[in-house]
């Protein structure tokens, strides 16, 4: 989509056109619906959130700032949406505040390429905790101290989900090195392509790139 046509389109969603308003979610559902994938528990639920998220949008866009990237913007009341729908539907499952948190490293990872549809998987068999945590740290770039400001819970108690988080993610990846490709591994539970928000990687560089301790 062309930026001139983007912007007849949120000038139309500021006056309410119903139409406009069709054009931008089927414009924009993929892209939306791959973050609230990641923070949901399957994809029903992800699709609630979104309709949550898209009903933001449209009561909201006269604020959005038409110098700035679109997508930036959407992707943000995206993120938000999906943890408010977490903080008000699930108990909150974190772990106690451990100063020791502070040191915990994450050790050495099994080393096997994933395509972004197993990683998907795997994150959302997370408790929700962890895989709130996991999201904003690997995946937005949310330093723990935000973490913890968006989340009400201290940055010790962030990293210490993290932590476990990825041990349970380390375990999952171990199991899946062991499945015979034609047995029952996470590709074979695979009933849909999930369309994700960002570019496709390798788990190893999701792990590594920032360490827990930052």
């Amino acid at each position: 989509m062309g930026e001139e046509e983007l912007h007849q389109l949120i000038g139309g969603c500021i006056k309410q056109d119903r139409t406009s308003q069709k054009m931008l979610y089927k414009a924009f559902y993929g892209f939306s619906m791959g973050i609230c994938l990641r923070y949901a528990n399957d994809r029903e639920e992800a699709a609630e959130v979104m309709n949550q998220g898209f009903f933001k949008v449209f009561t909201r866009i006269e604020t959005y700032d038409r110098t700035r990237p679109f997508k930036a913007w959407l992707g943000k009341i995206m993120m938000n949406v999906s943890i408010d729908y977490y903080r008000a539907n699930l108990k909150m499952a974190y772990a106690d505040d451990l100063d020791k948190a502070e040191h915990l490293t994450d050790g050495d990872m099994a080393d096997k390429k994933l395509n972004y549809d197993d990683l998907l998987k795997m994150v959302q068999k997370l408790p929700p905790a962890y895989r709130t945590v996991f999201n904003l740290f690997a995946i937005e770039g949310y330093t723990h101290e935000e973490i913890g400001e968006l989340l009400n819970i201290s940055p010790g108690t962030s990293k210490s989900n993290l932590h476990k988080a990825r041990q349970k993610l380390k375990l999952m990846i171990a199991e899946a090195d062991s499945t015979p490709s034609s047995g029952t591994g996470y590709d074979s539970g695979m009933d849909y392509k999930p369309i994700v928000a960002i570019t496709k990687t390798d788990i190893r560089g999701i792990y590594f790139d920032r360490n827990i301790t930052e």
